[in-house]
């Protein structure tokens, strides 16, 4: 199926006057994807080793927020074309007439500015610098690239998303460590299972609008045992803070126990017929997957805070 014709809403609402409330503004950020960004994030800064001044890490917090906010902005701006041909994404403030291109790009440009200066200059230039290149990421090398030319979109444009915990972290140390890349590498594979999931029973929305997902590209069929293969090497990633020693034996088996479920989930994606167009397994798994994340990233938070009172 082709591409619907890039930014032809654009060329038709640019000279809309706009009728934009604050509330459409805060839209265009993603608040639900940049809430877990900022949660990845803060779990990244909280367990690094090191200290931070307390006002130094919420400003810090706030830039990665805006950035994440800044990236989302950037994100809408170029897919407001096929956002409107996608029931899941038609009400977003551009599709919708609330938000001119213009203002978008504008708005995403300015907080992508601002959010690098602030956490390059109040921390170090590596968490700026990582910051900027994942903003570049996710506009550029994603959004305008990979999501329009390719079914592996997903799993290289995850990087993106993975960046968060490193940024964190790097603000408080001024580097990267084995730690925190093993955190990227747990979002990072994390998102091609999760977003597939959501491709398998969002496929003909995607089809409609000409974004190349691994079941509209791949088929069913493939994009399942794809799901299932990325599980098995989450579950297997979301062990390892214990593994190489950053946490206790209490994350050790949490992280088990969770990265379980979460093959208990993929597998009966895998197992699921092709005839069952409830896509109550990809649904479930797609509920899951969040949890899964959250919940890996909290006993991280929570394993560490608690060895570090004991042992201070």
């Amino acid at each position: 199926m082709a591409l619907v014709e890039k930014h032809s809403l654009t060329d038709a609402s640019e000279f809309r006057v706009s009728e934009a409330m604050p509330g459409d503004f805060l839209a265009l950020l993603k608040p639900r994807v940049m809430s877990l960004v900022v949660f990845t994030a803060f779990v990244g800064l909280a367990t690094a080793p090191g200290a931070i001044d307390p006002f130094i890490a919420l400003i810090a917090i706030l830039a990665i927020a805006v950035g994440a906010g800044a990236s989302g902005a950037l994100n809408m701006w170029y897919d407001a074309d096929i956002d409107a041909v996608m029931t899941r994404t038609a009400r977003r403030p551009i599709p919708s007439g609330m938000i001119t291109p213009d203002q978008a790009l504008t708005f995403g440009l300015i907080l992508a500015v601002l959010s690098v200066m602030t956490l390059g200059l109040l921390t170090n230039l590596v968490a700026g610098g990582l910051l900027a290149f994942t903003i570049f990421f996710y506009a550029v090398i994603y959004t305008m690239w990979l999501k329009r030319s390719t079914p592996q979109n997903i799993v290289i444009g995850g990087a993106a998303g993975a960046f968060p915990p490193m940024i964190g972290w790097a603000a408080v140390t001024g580097s990267v460590s084995l730690e925190c890349v093993v955190l990227f590498l747990i979002i990072f594979l994390w998102t091609p299972p999760h977003f597939w999931a959501l491709a398998l029973f969002k496929s003909d929305d995607y089809g409609r609008a000409g974004i190349p997902m691994m079941p509209n590209v791949a088929g069913e069929a493939s994009t399942k045992r794809q799901i299932l293969a990325y599980s098995v090497l989450v579950a297997a990633v979301g062990v390892a803070p214990w593994a190489i020693g950053q946490t206790s034996a209490v994350y050790g088996v949490v992280s088990i126990a969770l990265g379980t479920a979460f093959v208990w989930y993929a597998w009966k994606v895998f197992r699921m017929p092709e005839a069952d167009r409830t896509m109550g397994a990809a649904k479930a798994l797609f509920g899951y997957s969040l949890v899964y994340l959250f919940a890996i990233f909290a006993v991280l938070l929570g394993d560490v805070a608690i060895a570090r009172l004991i042992g201070g």
